[in-house]
């Protein structure tokens, strides 16, 4: 939500989302940056139970680091850092966010970091180095208009709204790198915020694949996004047998069920699909 505009802040925060991103970068005119960290710091001090992040401006613009002034003293739960060249950017940032965490006595280490990481050409070649990044690494999201914008492609997606090669490449990586940083993979907007029936197919596709949430564009989609991500009554109730089954045979590699022979990365499966039904009740 653009942090200059009072009525979609007001609007964002009754749609129900896991976490709300107040924005100071692409949405905000260069202009009305100094207004809008003044309402982003004044929403944070207001804020609910909701977790709020701030996505500054690239971290090598002279809007960041008066981005982050604005804000910290408010107590952000997160930052979004969009457009980082790689790891690299994230440690810089935990390194301000040390300075600024001290000086407006913020626990250490309390801030939390989310990449947008594909947004840049070069970044791509440089995704494994999230594996030991900082310990704020929330997770990766990526992103494919700017990616998009920087080799000149005239399109991103087909004629039928499927990712093109690149882009495929690119949230595929994400996914990777997510993966082996130990953090949660969040997948992109799904831009057309009209098309309910195209936004619940993808998110299905999202968490088909292995991300475990969604950037939402438009407060009308947060409540596709979190049914997407719900695990169904089927899928929590086979879940729980799995586990069950392995915890019955604590020495087993391989058993039986449901007439099919599953093995360790089923049980992880499972007690992952039982985690995220927790979370929601």
């Amino acid at each position: 939500m653009p942090a200059d505009s009072d009525r979609k802040l007001a609007k964002a925060q009754e749609a129900g989302a896991d976490a709300l991103i107040v924005d100071l970068e692409d949405s905000v005119a260069t202009g009305a940056k100094p207004a809008a960290r003044e309402n982003a710091a004044a929403i944070l001090r207001e804020r609910g139970a909701a977790e709020y992040w701030v996505r500054i401006n690239p971290l090598d613009s002279k809007d960041a680091l008066e981005d982050l002034a604005a804000v910290m003293p408010a107590s952000p739960f997160g930052i979004v850092l969009p457009k980082p060249d790689g790891a690299w950017d994230a440690n810089q940032l935990a390194k301000r966010l040390d300075r600024f965490e001290r000086e407006h006595g913020i626990g250490p280490g309390f801030t939390k970091i989310l990449p947008i990481a594909t947004e840049r050409p070069g970044a791509l070649f440089r995704l494994h180095e999230y594996a030991e990044a900082t310990h704020r690494l929330a997770g990766l999201t990526w992103g494919a208009e700017d990616l998009g914008a920087a080799v000149g492609a005239m399109a991103t997606r087909d004629a039928a709204g499927r990712w093109l090669p690149p882009y495929e490449l690119a949230r595929s990586l994400c996914l990777m790198a997510a993966s082996a940083a130990g953090v949660p993979a969040i997948d992109t907007v799904f831009t057309d915020y009209r098309d309910t029936r195209g936004l619940a197919d993808y998110a299905a596709l999202a968490r088909r694949d292995g991300f475990e949430g969604m950037l939402a564009i438009h407060p009308d989609q947060v409540p596709v996004i979190n049914d997407a991500f719900l695990p169904t009554a089927e899928e929590v109730e086979r879940a729980r047998r799995i586990v069950d089954a392995f915890a019955a045979s604590p020495g087993a590699g391989t058993l039986g069920v449901d007439s099919e022979m599953l093995d360790r990365p089923h049980l992880l499966q499972a007690e992952r699909i039982l985690s995220r039904a927790a979370r929601y009740q």
